[in-house]
């Protein structure tokens, strides 16, 4: 399915919900950025539910392996952590949030089996997390309860990219909001 003309309706798509979430999309909006009918998008997603399903499950992938190079990198496990604050840093740089954050708010419209691809996200990304963390009370780097750390670390996330977005500076924001939390909890000194 992963087709050249689906990636593209895919990238396109996606650009959009990480800037204007669900409601504010249509397949005429992707048809004019890609430069194809309607009726194409339909062929390969007959509908926008299927569309975002299949949106959110590469997105969900994507983190999966982002998240795993993360871990296989040689570097410390509070540069891990920072690593992956940047995950939600750089998508600043085009005045985007996480594609599943963005979901979310619009979660009571969605169809379930979006809602379904959601809470995969999240339970995965919690897990990977939970993951790291335990690994560093268990070689008593931090002191941390890591399921509770983890669930709090992806809201700051989120909410620091919601905040960001709408200042002047959305990547300083950020930085000014996650980096020193992160140095104080974190930080090996």
């Amino acid at each position: 399915m992963e087709n050249n003309t689906a990636k593209r309706i895919l990238d396109v798509a996606q650009d959009m919900v990480r800037n204007r979430g669900y409601s504010a999309f249509s397949y005429a909006d992707i048809s004019t950025q890609v430069g194809i009918r309607k009726a194409s998008i339909h062929y390969h997603f007959p509908s926008k539910d299927e569309l975002v399903r299949a949106l959110v499950k590469r997105y969900r992938e994507g983190m999966v392996k982002a998240c795993d190079r993360i871990a296989q990198s040689a570097i410390s496990l509070d540069q891990q952590i920072i690593q992956f604050a940047n995950l939600y840093r750089d998508g600043l740089e085009n005045g985007q949030i996480c594609l599943c954050a963005m979901l979310a708010a619009d979660f009571e419209v969605l169809p379930e089996a979006v809602h379904k691809e959601i809470q995969i996200f999240f339970r995965d990304t919690e897990a990977w997390l939970t993951t790291l963390l335990q690994q560093g009370c268990d070689t008593s780097v931090w002191d941390c309860q890591p399921e509770q750390e983890a669930k709090g670390l992806i809201a700051m996330l989120q909410g620091a990219q919601l905040l960001a977005r709408s200042s002047a500076n959305s990547i300083a924001t950020f930085e000014q909001i996650v980096y020193p939390l992160l140095q104080s909890k974190f930080s090996k000194d």
